[in-house]
């Protein structure tokens, strides 16, 4: 399995609360994702094989968010 590591501005519960959806609607996350709020760069860490990059930047924009890849 990748772990892919991204930067957010994700930053309060409300804000996981509104990119879930879009996050879980991703085939191939199924909730193996995670927010690091204690980190500066509020990481976003997921774990996939069959996810590409683009697709979980996508649904992170989706959400209303900026993300980008560490």
């Amino acid at each position: 399995m990748n772990t892919l590591k991204f930067k957010t501005n994700i930053k309060c519960a409300g804000c996981v609360a509104k990119v879930t959806p879009h996050l879980n609607q991703v085939e191939g996350i199924e909730g193996n994702w995670q927010i690091d709020f204690y980190n500066p760069n509020k990481l976003l860490t997921v774990e996939t094989d069959k996810v590409s990059t683009s697709q979980i930047k996508e649904a992170v924009q989706k959400a209303g968010f900026t993300i980008e890849q560490v």
